[in-house]
């Protein structure tokens, strides 16, 4: 626990009289154990509090019984989203140590918390996703699809970017973000569309002249699922009328993947077009780009198929905020777990074996 509180250091505890009856503490302890085990929100929480009353009294005081679904409910909704924030990137700084290899930036709405009452738009959380470490190194929240361009800069800024490479959608190919990622020293591989037409269109001239210089690597070919996919990477190096014309901050590259997919017989083409702010080889280049996709295959998909969090209806206050975020901290703690097994087993483990869900715990 003296672990765990220390993770919380800066929190202010907002509530206030009779509502600070259960330590502030012990109801994040709960509300983790609870996550851990499958937990979707403070219904949830409450009925893993009382079900579980005995293990939880092997490490917590609970003077006051076991919190009720309100009080979790209460205390998710007045918590700073900010301080609960900065809380978990103080839990990050020590349980990952430095930033390394890809870190792939992309955002996700969370379905379900608009409240039509309050004419509350659904949360959007942009998310850090550390593709070799396979954590949420960090996240910021958005009212709207339209703000994670300025909500990029800042979630930057909360990462040691020095040795790391960074991806992006094409929505978030800007300038400034550019100029940022270079800032603080990392590099970028930033997918270009139609949003930056002048620049998209003489990429795509440059790259598809046979007369210019480029390389091209093997095809690669992957097949899973049923699914064959080959991916052709080609990089140019030869672009200082780009620059010049451009002045685009930090590019040293330009590089284009082309995907041919293969599913129960029919065939698919694309092109997908990217800068770059380093003269990586082709067959890197691919690497990169493929990694990108971990923060949909390993963080998207997992948070809403495995954790079933489009379907929270938390919705007031800060509520919908500080879940997410304490889901990203069940996420990480479960990846950093050695033991072999799926998301779902490591889930389902937890709520029937307490030793195991304890040795989680430590993990903070």
């Amino acid at each position: 626990m003296e672990r765990f509180i220390e993770c919380w250091e800066g929190l202010d505890d907002p509530r206030t009289g009779n509502a600070g009856l259960h330590d502030l503490h012990e109801i994040l302890a709960i509300a983790m154990c609870a996550v851990l085990c499958g937990a979707q929100g403070s219904v949830d929480m409450g009925l893993f509090a009382k079900s579980k009353e005995p293990f939880l009294r092997g490490f917590l005081e609970l003077e006051n019984g076991v919190p009720s679904h309100d009080t979790f409910s209460r205390l998710f909704r007045m918590l700073d989203p900010e301080q609960f924030r900065a809380a978990f990137q103080r839990f990050m700084a020590g349980f990952s140590g430095q930033c390394e290899g890809v870190v792939a930036i992309d955002g996700k709405v969370l379905r379900r918390s608009f409240d039509r009452a309050s004419g509350k738009s659904p949360l959007h959380m942009v998310s850090a996703w550390g593709c070799d470490q396979r954590l949420v190194l960090a996240q910021i929240a958005t009212d709207a699809k339209s703000n994670e361009i300025t909500a990029v800069p800042k979630l930057l800024e909360m990462l040691r970017l020095k040795g790391t490479i960074v991806t992006t959608d094409a929505l978030n190919c800007q300038r400034a973000i550019a100029g940022q990622i270079v800032d603080q020293g990392g590099d970028y591989v930033l997918a270009l569309k139609e949003n930056q037409a002048t620049l998209h269109d003489d990429v795509v001239l440059h790259l598809n002249d046979p007369a210019s210089e480029k390389i091209t690597a093997e095809p690669v070919v992957d097949a899973d699922h049923g699914r064959i996919e080959t991916r052709t990477a080609t990089i140019s190096t030869d672009i200082a009328w780009l620059i010049e014309d451009h002045r685009w901050p930090g590019l040293a590259a330009v590089g284009k993947v082309e995907r041919i997919r293969e599913i129960a017989g029919k065939t698919t083409s694309e092109t997908a077009y990217y800068l770059l702010s380093a003269a990586l080889t082709p067959e890197r280049f691919n690497e990169v780009v493929r990694s990108h996709w971990g923060v949909e295959n390993r963080l998207h998909w997992r948070l809403d198929v495995v954790m079933n969090e489009d379907q929270d209806r938390s919705r007031l206050g800060n509520g919908p905020h500080n879940l997410a975020v304490l889901r990203h901290m069940a996420l990480n703690v479960m990846q950093k777990d050695t033991e072999k097994g799926s998301l779902r087993g490591k889930i389902k483990r937890a709520g029937w074996d307490d030793a195991y869900l304890a040795r989680l715990m430590t993990l903070f």
